[in-house]
């Protein structure tokens, strides 16, 4: 077994006072992450740059109610239920194993801004709208967008975190982007010189109007 990476000094100046909270989150992903499908073996040695501090780096960004779409091990969104107590998170996420562990964890991290969903983003009630959507990993933009765009308030945002590929990803998703009339869709590229040049966080941000 992989040796877990130790915690990055930089985890307490973006946790601040909840940093025992992400502490606690971070040794039960690290403990039983791989067993219940979560991470992948190979995650162990870098779980905190490229896992809990490449979410937590983006929190700033989320205001009001939030969705995270496939939240699956609570990335980005029990990270950011702990950095950010004043934001409403719900955690939308299909698989049944899943949605044990989100379940889990927010019981045992004593979470009260955080709701957990079993459900296809596609299948979620059209009548809920939140000021701020997310995803972390979960699929290209242009598959991603039909997924989010439709569960943001009018004017509200995307704000999903891509890899190194995001400006490509923007370049190929040009005719849902136009579907769903986003409108300054960029991408912003966080942690510099915070992070690993290897983990910073690239975040496709949007405006959405119905």
């Amino acid at each position: 077994m992989s040796e877990v990476e130790s915690e990055p000094l930089i985890a307490r100046d973006l946790f601040g006072d909840r940093i025992e909270l992400a502490r606690q989150y971070t040794a039960a992903l690290a403990e039983q992450g791989e067993e219940r499908g979560l991470i992948g073996p190979l995650e162990l040695p870098r779980l905190w740059t490229r896992h809990v501090l490449n979410s937590a780096i983006a929190a700033p960004l989320f205001h009001g109610s939030v969705a995270d779409i496939g939240s699956g091990a609570g990335l980005p969104g029990l990270v950011l239920a702990i950095a950010r107590p004043d934001v409403q998170l719900t955690l939308i996420e299909p698989m049944e194993r899943r949605v044990a562990w989100l379940t889990e964890q927010v019981a045992d991290l004593g979470l009260d801004n955080v709701d957990v969903l079993r459900a296809r983003a596609e299948d979620v009630d059209g009548s809920v709208r939140f000021d701020v959507v997310t995803a972390r990993a979960v699929s290209a933009l242009r598959t991603l967008l039909p997924w989010t765009a439709p569960l943001v308030r009018d004017g509200g945002e995307l704000a999903l975190l891509k890899g190194q590929n995001a400006a490509n990803e923007i370049d190929a998703a040009q005719k849902q982007i136009k579907k769903y009339r986003l409108s300054d869709v960029r991408v912003e590229v966080l942690g510099e010189g915070v992070l690993p040049a290897a983990e910073v966080t690239r975040v496709v941000r949007a405006r959405v109007r119905s």
